[in-house]
């Protein structure tokens, strides 16, 4: 699979204390298998869907104590040269950049509106092998109160044009790399708890997203909403026994008009 454009998801990782208990989860719900975990790098731990790499897991580093969480990492060519245009953009490197191994170099940041994400510059390791098929990565949204700030950011420090979708009522923005949607942007309103910190929504494909659902909530998931139709395909969207926040879509089962889209 070819390097991507700077700006694309490419990895998706999260952190969890019970490792075995996400890999039974993640194993149910989506059909992921799992590597040997790498002691190396702090036990990290590939998932695959019918032999290629989907994402990957990780238990905290010891003394660490964190919110389960999904973290999806934007492609780029030069992490340094990424880890300035985002401090210049209003965003806070946390992590980084630092090289792992001959598998890459990576960052973590936040934009402004408190979002966490990852940048990765690929070498050996060149990110997602299945892309939009069960199993695999399929879409991202960035959840934020302060869409004025994030929207800003988002097209100072990637590569990307920017569309407000006529969504019937609600704040949505997709961000593309020339015609290629590669990420929304969703305003967290008052369906969203009051606690709740920004976040990336990472949704997975699945080939049936109701049986997806009641498998996952039989696993001790929490739905939040859905399932439900859209142009797009049916989608639902909960969190992992963990607490960490991921999304279901059936791209294959679609109703509706796709909404317009107006440059901004």
């Amino acid at each position: 699979m070819a390097v991507q454009p700077e700006g694309t998801p490419c990895w998706a990782d999260a952190m969890f204390t019970d490792l075995e208990g996400a890999k039974d989860f993640y194993g149910a719900v989506l059909g992921w298998t799992f590597g040997e975990s790498s002691s190396e790098y702090g036990n990290y731990t590939q998932a695959y869907k019918d032999g290629k790499a989907v994402a990957a897991v990780v238990p905290p580093m010891p003394g660490q104590e964190a919110q389960s969480a999904w973290c999806l990492y934007f492609a780029s060519p030069d992490a340094a040269a990424s880890a300035e245009k985002i401090r210049v953009a209003g965003g806070e490197i946390v992590m980084g950049p630092m090289q792992v191994g001959d598998f890459g170099t990576m960052l973590i940041a936040r934009e402004p509106g408190g979002a966490a994400f990852g940048i990765w510059q690929a070498d050996r390791h060149e990110g997602f092998e299945k892309v939009g098929e069960p199993g695999g990565y399929a879409w991202a949204e960035l959840c934020t109160r302060d869409t004025a700030a994030t929207d800003a950011f988002l097209t100072a420090a990637f590569p990307y044009r920017a569309q407000q979708m006529d969504a019937g009522g609600m704040d949505y923005r997709v961000y593309s790399i020339g015609s290629d949607p590669v990420l929304g942007r969703m305003e967290m309103g008052s369906d969203f708890p009051s606690g709740l910190p920004p976040f990336i929504n990472v949704h997975f494909a699945v080939d049936d997203c109701d049986a997806a659902v009641a498998k996952a909530t039989e696993l001790g998931g929490h739905l939040h909403y859905g399932p439900m139709d859209s142009p797009f395909g049916r989608f639902a969207s909960l969190t992992d026994p963990q607490n960490a926040a991921f999304a279901i879509i059936d791209l294959g089962r679609t109703e509706g008009e796709m909404p317009s889209l107006k440059d901004v």
